[in-house]
């Protein structure tokens, strides 16, 4: 089965805090125990956004591959190029910062074989607002040209983080549908990162992508919560029909804690058996897993 991950904070943890590969929710070991096809690892703008190094933090995350490609893990720029029984992984970023140089910095990103970026994270930049700022403005006028480049350059725009305003902002002046690599369900969770129903129903109807987020402080108010509770985020959006657009957004490796039973990449079999026993067929079970995210940038 071809099982597809689209956001992880491990270059992060292992080219910047320097933490122990074997001590990771992600490693080589693990991802071949999960039988991860394509994992996604996110070159995170820090902390600090545009206040903050942005560059070197940047040039860590990318000597960090080296954990990978030593272990016969290699990068691919499609998703297409992985091959299901193998292990690869895939670049985005997390954070616009990268871009506030000028639009000639999408490409260069894109040359690295970055394929997604979130244009924000919990911080405003030149591209627009988070959602935890409660800001009610969409994208700056430069937001809307980045995501426009992005788009010519094939590149995802992922909503994750970005405010309410500014999604609308996307579906409303560009044609392209955009992604939300690690988010999950306002109604069963109500937390500022979540996706609201009309949100959802938006992705739906676009041919978008929602990757669910593993974060307990996403699927759960109490904070509490097991693999079944990640399936029933997933399942939330399949009663929506959106079982072709939905998959896995780990955040492995950025969150300080994970649902009981999915602690890491070794542990992901466990949430395709958490699907099997709601009922759903291997179809739909292979199609959250991979198929739908290989599906998505056919679309793009």
């Amino acid at each position: 089965m071809f099982i597809a991950d689209t956001h992880s904070d491990t270059l992060y943890a292992l080219g910047v805090n320097h933490a122990k590969l074997q001590d990771l929710m992600i490693n080589p070991e693990k991802l071949r125990k999960g039988g991860i096809t394509l994992q996604t690892f996110a070159l995170w703008t820090g902390r600090d956004g545009n206040r903050g190094d942005v560059d070197g933090i940047v040039r860590g995350e990318l000597s960090a591959r080296r954990f990978f490609e030593e272990a016969g893990i290699h990068q691919v720029d499609d998703p297409a190029q992985a091959k299901e029984g193998e292990n690869a992984y895939m670049l985005s970023v997390e954070g616009g910062e990268v871009f506030e140089k000028g639009l000639e910095a999408v490409s260069e990103f894109r040359q690295l074989g970055v394929r997604m970026t979130a244009l924000v994270w919990n911080n405003e930049n030149a591209i627009g607002y988070p959602a935890k700022s409660g800001e009610k403005r969409g994208l700056k006028p430069y937001g809307l040209d980045v995501v426009k480049e992005m788009q010519s350059c094939h590149m995802a725009v992922d909503t994750s983080h970005l405010n309410e305003a500014g999604f609308w902002d996307i579906f409303n002046h560009t044609n392209v549908p955009p992604l939300a690599s690690h988010s999950c369900c306002m109604s069963l969770c109500r937390h500022f990162r979540n996706l609201t129903d009309e949100q959802i129903r938006a992705m739906i109807r676009d041919g978008g992508y929602i990757g669910i987020n593993f974060y307990p402080a996403f699927l759960s108010e109490s904070g509490e919560c097991d693999v079944e509770r990640v399936a029933e985020h997933i399942d939330y959006v399949c009663q929506m029909g959106g079982e072709h657009i939905v998959g896995f957004g780990s955040d492995f490796d950025g969150i300080e804690c994970a649902p009981r039973g999915l602690s890491g990449a070794d542990e992901v079999p466990n949430l395709l058996d958490a699907l099997r026993r709601r009922g759903m067929s291997e179809e739909a079970v292979s199609g959250i897993a991979g198929g739908n995210l290989l599906r998505y940038f056919s679309r793009i």
